[in-house]
């Protein structure tokens, strides 16, 4: 069993509430869990108005499987426009760490 995860440091474009900020964010993370059956969330920042953490999390029993799906959830949220991906760190664990 494999487990990968992603953490998505996110810049927000005009946001200037939470409300909005939540407008911006939620879609993302619905997306994510919609397209490619991952458990995600915003997991951090979550006082701040244009900055925002998104987690993900993605079992697999192979590892080309699981790296195919967190590249494809981290195309997703770099090509989408009202954000600037600031940073991405991606973690692989396995049954045996």
């Amino acid at each position: 069993m494999y487990v990968g995860t992603l953490s998505f440091d996110l810049l927000l474009g005009d946001v200037r509430s939470l409300k909005e900020k939540r407008s911006v964010v939620r879609p993302i993370v619905a997306e994510l869990q919609r397209k490619y059956a991952v458990s995600a969330a915003e997991t951090g920042g979550q006082n701040l108005h244009r900055r925002a953490e998104i987690g993900l999390a993605v079992v697999s029993g192979d590892t080309g499987h699981l790296t195919d799906v967190l590249d494809r959830c981290e195309r997703l949220v770099a090509g989408r426009p009202e954000v600037e991906l600031l940073s991405v760190r991606r973690r692989l664990h396995s049954d045996e760490d």
